[in-house]
Order: C-alpha cells, then structure tokens, then sequence
C-alpha cells in the first residue's frame, strides 16, 4: 500500500515537471532566436528577461527610454518584436503592480500605452477580450481617441485616458514568464 501511493506521488510529480517543460519549450518557441543570455545568466534560467519585472507568472517590461518615445502602433510593434504584446490588465491586482511600477513624466497628459483600443464602439485588449474594468479617468468621457494609456500618480482606479494613436508616449510589454514561481 506505501509504495503504491509513493508511485502515484512519484507520477503526479513527474506530470507536473513534464507540464513546466512543455509551457517552458512553448515560450522558447515564441521567439525566432532565444534570447539565451537575457533569460539564463552564468546557465541559469531565470522567470524573465533581464530588464523585465515578473509579476503572478508574467513578464513586463516598462519602457522608460528619455526619449524617443513611440505612437500605439510603433509601442505594439516593439513589443512584438520582444515575442510580447503591449500590457492587458486583468484585475485589480494587476492594475496595481502596473501603476506602482510607472512614473510621472514629462506632463499629465502623458502615460504608458496599454494594449486596449476602441473597436465598433467597444474597448478591445489586444487579446481579443472586451475590457470589464473600465479604470477611466472621469473627466475624459467625451473624448474619442481610441488608444488607452495609463497615466502615473492618480487615483488606481482612474487612471486610464483615451489618446490618439499619433500621441507618442512610454509604454508596457506584457508576455509569459519563461519559469513559474
């Protein structure tokens, strides 16, 4: 009886490993060339990038560059150029280690691009999701830009506005960690 629950110990285990592995080669898999030296230093892999902050199984990554900064579509590129897309909030939580993680800038009317857009009249993450949280600033209700961006330092739950896609801004890659904690 012992060693017949120590082989099922011993093959929910090695399931459990041989899922990781699987995730693991579906990530490397995302990249034309895996960036080996940004995610193993000195061979030891690492949950993300080096420059990258890991957060509940993602990997993000807050363009803070002085200058120059990118329109919607040129952030969403270079994030897909990093095997990432530009960030999709889905709860509070993350809403929260997003806003903790961006600094005031330049003016208020600057931010970091998110991933969501207006289509049809409804706000779309990249993704494909409709967004439910609708964290807006009050005030920008009348606007129509189509692009969202989260401006730093105000209220967590208000801090998104509507922008057009020509406003050049910093922005967040979001994409899977390699390694799950």
């Amino acid at each position: 009886m012992v060693e017949r629950t120590m082989m099922e110990y011993q093959t929910k285990e090695l399931s459990r490993v041989r899922d990781d592995l699987n995730r693991t080669l579906e990530i490397i898999l995302t990249f034309d060339n895996f960036p080996v030296k940004d995610f193993c230093p000195d061979k030891k892999c690492q949950q993300c990038q080096n420059g990258w902050k890991a957060f509940r199984g993602k990997c993000y990554l807050f363009y803070n560059v002085n200058s120059p900064w990118k329109t919607w579509r040129e952030s969403q590129e270079y994030c897909q150029g990093k095997a990432a897309d530009l960030v999709v909030i889905d709860d509070l939580q993350e809403q929260e280690f997003v806003s903790s993680n961006t600094e005031t800038y330049y003016d208020q009317f600057h931010g970091y691009w998110l991933g969501l857009q207006e289509t049809n009249k409804n706000w779309i993450w990249v993704d494909g999701h409709n967004d439910t949280l609708r964290f807006w600033i009050k005030d920008n209700l009348g606007k129509s830009d189509p692009y969202a961006l989260l401006i730093p330092g105000r209220n967590l739950t208000e801090n998104w506005d509507k922008a057009d896609h020509q406003f050049q801004n910093k922005f967040i890659c979001e994409r899977e960690a390699l390694i799950r904690v």
